[in-house]
């Protein structure tokens, strides 16, 4: 099993509860995608509650295989849901590893 893990950092400019809109509106999208995307295994955004720590968002899934993970990157759901974050978003940071 593939583990991919993605992490976002939100444009300093948005306030507190710009930001938090932003999370649950995204956690909201990806999450659905397990519904959509039948080679999801699991998935799971959270938001980061520790204002000392750079990274905002937190995105954790699993899948069968990398060539899942590519194919979940291009797949026409995941990339509607993934532009949620395309004006908000400052950087991303992402690791995939075998469990």
């Amino acid at each position: 099993m593939v583990k991919h893990i993605v992490m976002f950092k939100l444009k300093d400019s948005l306030s507190v509860n710009e930001k938090k809109a932003c999370i649950e509106s995204f956690k909201q999208a990806i999450e659905d995608l397990v519904n959509v995307i039948d080679f999801i295994r699991a998935i799971r955004v959270s938001g980061n509650i520790n204002p000392d720590e750079a990274w905002d968002i937190c995105l954790e899934s699993e899948f069968d295989s990398l060539e899942d993970v590519k194919r979940y990157a291009v797949h026409p759901a995941h990339v509607a849901a993934a532009s949620l974050l395309k004006d908000t978003k400052e950087s991303r940071a992402c690791v995939d590893f075998i469990v």
